[in-house]
């Protein structure tokens, strides 16, 4: 059986369209597209990102890459902090540290990004990337992520 999440903190966004905006903004990522990997939840504070296996994303033992996963938790992260900015902004990853603590090995991957605290500039986030083989998850990857709230700079074409 999958995963439940906890309950997450109560998170109010401050756009009513903040659903529409940010999916407007991850179907303008050429890279998602590229990879494959699609925004399967959007929620206040929450997203997670799928992504079906493909050979053509795959390192020199067969598992997903790497550098793949850490796109999809810097994006699931950076995306649930955009559902909480004004309809007027846009987000951009500052840092983050990504621990791979198993091969990313599964028929496909979900990337969970969560807000922990979400200041007025500073959005502090994490997220929790699962390789899912026969309907068993394991936890292949956590990041810790500091996110800038660009206020007043909408994303190109949203």
């Amino acid at each position: 059986p999958a995963l439940t999440r906890p309950p997450l903190e109560p998170f109010h966004p401050r756009d009513p369209d903040y659903v529409g905006r940010v999916r407007a903004s991850f179907d303008l990522q050429q890279a998602m597209r590229l990879i494959g990997a699609h925004l399967a939840v959007v929620e206040p504070g929450y997203t997670e990102i799928h992504l079906p296996y493909r050979q053509e994303i795959t390192q020199q033992h067969g598992f997903i890459h790497g550098g793949v996963v850490g796109m999809i938790a810097d994006s699931a992260a950076g995306y649930a902090a955009n559902t909480l900015t004004p309809a007027d902004s846009s987000v951009l990853t500052v840092e983050y540290k990504l621990n791979l603590i198993a091969p990313a090995d599964g028929e496909r991957l979900v990337a969970r990004g969560e807000v922990i605290r979400s200041g007025r500039t500073l959005i502090i986030t994490k997220a929790e990337v699962f390789a899912i083989k026969a309907e068993q998850w394991t936890l292949c990857a956590v990041m810790q992520q500091t996110i800038m709230a660009m206020h007043g700079r909408k994303e190109k074409g949203v």
